[in-house]
């Protein structure tokens, strides 16, 4: 039987790998070895890492990393413990493969020592872009260290060859996403508002956001004035954390303070995946600069405010409206979102493609890929 580990460093990134980390511990040719790092550990962000034992997912490997700290030095030394966390943990493994997704400086962390220590890596959601992040480097990056190439779309894939990878190691799996929102069974309205203590009856804002972190523009005028456009509509508004970044804990605070001026503002660490999405199915819009703005929201024909920069450079659907920091083009944004023309005219239900669940095409490719003479030896392909 082949290893294959698997890292998960937030509760966003585990909500995408979940059928597919399933998939691989019911392969019976395949044993399951996932690593929990970051903010899956940290009392602060939730200590998620009890919601992936909940759903009787076993850990491998617990990793901890976060330093008590807001700033980039603070990220950079996390990275370094997490390398010599995963040095150690990598040694008592000894994975065939190791899974990782996206574009997290964790995930940086996990491919350079995977690369050092010859263990093929297998990268989900190559060749997308965040131009107002370092995510968008840390993506690039990872490509360049990855031996098998997971992506949602085509697009995607002609971005990866274009980075001179081989197209035998590129492989379009369809939209992680999709596949949760097909396959959970998601909250009734009347349940969620129950689950979350909501008004019945009320309009509901999702808004997340994140720190920007390649954005000139200093991060307390972005969420002041985020917060001075929210403040102006009478919904509910239900936030959730931004991610472990630098600037991830100024948010946090500002949004505290925000909701001590207003009763109907409601602030969670974590939903957790069945509420989440059961969230984006009945809310009303949604706020801010989350890549599930982007995905997950368009599977729910769910209105979105997209701010600002960090995600430039992504495909979005016709249900994403736009806007820069200013509190102006928020506010026209959310009066634009909230239109009832420009609700109807977004129509079905999601990308047909969703309808194929990604996980079973993911566990596929990992074991040809595991079959293959030269997986280690990379070269660049430029045709």
């Amino acid at each position: 039987m082949k290893k294959i580990a698997v890292l998960t460093a937030t509760r966003a990134e585990y909500g995408l790998l979940y059928w597919t980390i399933k998939a691989i511990e019911e392969d019976p040719d395949l044993e399951l070895r996932l690593i929990v790092t970051g903010a899956h550990l940290s009392p602060e962000y939730g200590y998620t890492v009890r919601e992936i034992e909940a759903q009787g997912i076993p850990v491998a490997e617990r990793i901890h990393m976060l330093l008590s700290s807001d700033s980039r030095q603070g990220a950079a030394k996390s990275m370094g413990l997490l390398v010599i966390g995963l040095a150690q943990a990598f040694e008592r493994l000894k994975p065939d493969m190791l899974l990782l997704l996206g574009d997290r400086y964790e995930i940086l962390a996990a491919a350079s020592v995977a690369v050092v220590m010859n263990i093929p890596i297998a990268h989900l959601c190559g060749g997308e872009s965040t131009e107002g992040a370092i995510d968008e480097q840390v993506r690039h990056a990872v490509t360049k260290m990855a031996h098998i190439h997971l992506v949602q779309t085509e697009y995607y894939g002609q971005q990866v060859l274009k980075m001179g990878e081989e197209e035998w190691r590129v492989h379009n799996v369809g939209f992680l996403g999709g596949e949760n929102a097909r396959r959970l069974n998601l909250l009734t309205r009347d349940e969620l508002e129950r689950e979350l203590k909501l008004k019945a009856g009320r309009k509901n804002f999702v808004v997340t956001y994140h720190p920007v972190t390649l954005e000139k523009i200093p991060l307390e005028l972005q969420v002041d004035n985020l917060l001075a456009a929210l403040s102006r509509f009478d919904a509910q508004i239900i936030f959730t954390y931004p991610n472990a970044d630098s600037g991830g804990r100024f948010i946090i605070e500002k949004l505290k303070e925000f909701s001590e001026k207003r009763p109907d503002v409601h602030i969670y660490c974590s939903l957790g995946q069945l509420r989440y999405l059961s969230l984006l199915k009945h809310a009303d819009l949604m706020v801010g600069n989350s890549s599930s703005g982007l995905l997950e929201s368009q599977f729910f024909n769910l209105p979105t405010v997209n701010i600002g920069t960090r995600q430039k450079g992504r495909l979005r659907g016709e249900n994403v409206i736009d806007v820069s920091y200013d509190t102006e083009d928020i506010v026209r944004g959310i009066e634009k979102a909230m239109d009832d023309n420009f609700r109807k005219a977004l129509g079905g239900s999601g990308p047909a493609d969703w309808d194929t669940p990604p996980s079973g095409k993911i566990v596929k490719v990992i074991k040809e890929a595991l079959k293959k003479d030269g997986l280690l030896n990379k070269r660049l392909s430029f045709t």
